[in-house]
């Protein structure tokens, strides 16, 4: 009798015991013990610990091929300085946010001519350099658009002689700071960096035109375009110190768009589009003309549409 009634307890206790395992079992949550559940090496015998699964990281946000708002930061090409008339602004003819068909702007493409005056606002300012771009971002921020596009740096180098260039120091530090002011006012907005322009292209093309020369002459640029029709090595030399600068600017431009995943930078595109004497502004053949930003808007337009 003692015997038997040892039996049936033994057996009570484990139907008991594989009840409540088929329970958990059967359950995602409730039956979970705080440490991790020990496995055994089958080589070993040994009693391991499953490493707790990690997180997935963030997906990085899509990219909007077709924003509905455009804010312009910058400089006197963004303004087109120098395209309708001589020592003027010429907004209404801008690649990033004119309203003129000829041109057909970035922001015209993307909103339309219907939404252009109110979907867009160009708060570049003509002789702006990069530590000016902070509080233009965030001027822009305050306007929370989709998309800013930023074409600045052009003037950091364009100074009246090399030594009083940006250093490419502070020239990266202005740059960071600008992104950090738009994110802070419109964290979402998508941002499009274009290159700054090869400034010895520029004078390599405009030297060969007379009238261009004696524009020159007034101090426009005076870093790369002073003495143009010099090709001694003093005069070489100080256009290749302006040259290096300016890719050493892009550098910091391409380096820390890449840090924002919502930030496109234009691939070298503006740098590497050569002007020819049609593209440059009649009155300092230095500016872009109306084609010469039609160029510009057509090169935006293929980055950020890009899927």
């Amino acid at each position: 009798m003692h015997g038997r009634r040892r039996f049936r307890t033994t057996v009570s206790t484990t139907v008991a015991a594989a009840t409540a395992a088929l329970l958990c079992a059967g359950a995602l949550t409730g039956c979970t013990s705080e440490e991790p559940a020990p496995t055994t090496t089958p080589a070993t015998g040994a009693a391991t610990t499953r490493p707790t699964p990690k997180p997935a990281p963030e997906r990085e946000p899509a990219w909007d091929v077709s924003p509905a708002s455009v804010a312009a930061v910058g400089d006197s090409v963004t303004r087109a300085f120098d395209a309708c008339e001589v020592l003027a602004d010429c907004p209404e003819v801008s690649w990033a946010t004119g309203t003129d068909a000829t041109v057909n702007s970035l922001a015209l493409r993307l909103l339309g001519p219907a939404e252009v005056a109110t979907r867009s606002w160009n708060l570049a300012r003509t002789g702006a350099r990069m530590a000016e771009l902070p509080e233009q971002m965030a001027a822009a921020a305050a306007e929370k658009p989709e998309l800013v596009t930023v074409m600045m740096g052009a003037n950091d180098a364009c100074r009246p002689t090399p030594d009083l260039m940006t250093p490419v120091a502070d020239f990266r530090v202005f740059f960071e700071a600008a992104l950090a002011r738009l994110r802070k006012g419109a964290p979402k907005a998508q941002v499009y960096v274009a290159s700054v322009p090869d400034l010895k292209h520029l004078w390599s093309t405009g030297r060969l035109i007379p009238e261009g020369l004696e524009v020159w002459k007034l101090g426009l640029c005076g870093s790369m375009l002073a003495d143009a029709t010099d090709l001694g090595p003093a005069a070489e030399r100080r256009r290749s110190t302006v040259q290096e600068r300016v890719v050493a600017y892009n550098a910091v431009l391409r380096d820390v768009c890449a840090k924002d995943a919502r930030c496109r930078y234009d691939g070298g595109a503006v740098f590497g589009f050569r002007f020819d004497g049609g593209q440059l502004s009649p009155w300092d053949w230095f500016h872009p003309s109306k084609d010469g930003q039609a160029r510009l808007a057509e090169l935006a337009y293929r980055r950020i549409t890009k899927e």
